[in-house]
């Protein structure tokens, strides 16, 4: 664009018309999406289909990188914006549970339902038609917007960006997230990491259990003061507020189901707020005391699966916890554009859950901010769903955010 400096009304104008041009295109997009079952180390379809929509609508370098992730350019500018969206999903755990089928993409009362409708396939179709609007308009010559829509999320998040600021020559100045925010502007999550605790036992028969020691009884125990772990927790962020403990698995090793276990695992959560490390979070669950009466052994675990395309890369389970200052241009930016998409101040807040900016802004320190279509409420439900209507005008914010963030940080009053 021939102006820098300005935003005018007419460029406002021709993103929001063409949003709603493109929007049965995008919605067509996103059905085929949702049809295409992803899960972690899955996806190969769906990026497949990502990368087609992305050469379709004119994206330059559109292409999978060796992890899998599929990466698409708008522009050729020394500044550098990236907009992100996960292509896998968590899987299905009882079909009959679903009121719709969640492969088929069933719409009913302007609301599409199905596997990753809100986590964040929505977001992701989105922001690839997006990004494709304002070059039609006219992108800025000072800019390129790159787009990612990256594997392995549900799997282990962030592990992509790892990847891609590690080992790649990408270096966005901030990173927008398509995540369900419900149109709202995310600037902060929790991080989290991953801790398995092992009891051991002495397995024997179970007509006789009075001769071993049984590796599930040693942990039940250790359940209980684990969930007293949970509530005692007291470093409180303003934003972020407390961090949290869940056991979210629990399994047994034995011989068979005639003999008394000698091995029990609880797979833990713990979600990491700011003013937490990881070394103060595992040393905590390692000091309590039933722990230490049970002689469990506490692992913080390693993720070290292959990808979709067999590429490995190796990294701890603990993802930061983040928060991009409010004052900062990537915030600013961000609610300035959603008010003039949305004719309303949008809700400013923190995800309850984790996303690749625990990477992004966790450990790279990148200006991160979240905003996409759909309600997180509805991620991993067997309700996953996302409300069309909401399609049109994230694809207007993620048009417009790269000249507005310009704009912003250029004239920081």
């Amino acid at each position: 664009m021939a102006e820098t400096a300005k935003l005018d009304l007419e460029f406002e104008r021709a993103i929001v018309r063409l949003a709603q041009e493109e929007s049965p295109r995008c919605v067509e997009f996103l059905h085929d999406l949702v049809t295409l079952p992803s899960p972690s180390r899955g996806e190969r379809l769906a990026c497949e289909r990502v990368l087609r929509e992305m050469e379709s609508l004119g994206f330059r370098d559109a292409h999978l990188d060796e992890m899998g992730n599929v990466i698409g350019r708008i522009g050729s500018g020394p500044r550098v914006i990236a907009f992100d969206a996960h292509v896998d999903t968590v899987g299905i755990s009882n079909p009959t549970r679903w009121r719709h089928d969640p492969f088929r993409g069933i719409v009913s009362g302007g609301t599409l339902f199905g596997r990753g409708a809100s986590d964040q396939k929505g977001g992701l179709a989105a922001v690839v038609h997006g990004a494709a609007l304002v070059d039609r308009v006219g992108l800025n010559d000072e800019l390129t917007v790159w787009v990612t829509a990256t594997v392995n999320g549900e799997d282990c998040v962030g592990l992509a960006w790892q990847f891609l600021l590690n080992e790649t020559d990408l270096r966005p100045e901030v990173v927008a997230i398509a995540m369900p925010s419900h149109l709202g502007v995310c600037h902060g999550q929790r991080g989290r990491m991953e801790v398995e605790i092992v009891t051991s036992g002495v397995s024997t028969h179970g007509a006789q259990p009075d001769r071993g020691r049984n590796a599930i009884y040693a942990m039940m125990p250790v359940v209980e003061g684990l969930t007293r772990l949970h509530r005692e927790f007291d470093v409180d962020h303003p934003q972020l507020g407390r961090g949290s403990l869940a056991v979210t698995r629990i399994s047994s090793q034995s011989p068979s189901l005639t003999a008394v276990p000698d091995e029990c695992r609880v797979n833990v959560d713990r979600r990491l707020t700011i003013g937490e490390t990881a070394e103060q979070a595992l040393g905590q669950i390692e000091d309590l005391p039933e722990i230490v009466t049970a002689g469990g052994e506490v692992r913080q675990l390693h993720y070290n699966l292959p990808s979709w395309r067999g590429f490995t890369y190796p990294t701890d389970k603990v993802f930061p916890a983040w928060e991009t200052p409010a004052e900062s241009g990537a915030v600013r930016a961000a609610v300035s554009t959603a008010e003039r998409v949305l004719g309303r101040t949008p809700r400013i807040h923190r995800s309850a859950f984790s996303s690749n900016g625990c990477t992004t802004a966790g450990i790279f320190g990148i200006p991160t901010i979240g905003f996409g279509p759909a309600d997180e409420l509805h991620s991993h439900t067997v309700n996953d769903q996302i409300p069309l209507a909401q399609l049109e005008p994230a694809m207007s914010f993620y048009a417009m955010f790269p000249e507005v963030y310009l704009r912003t940080v250029a004239d920081p009053e």
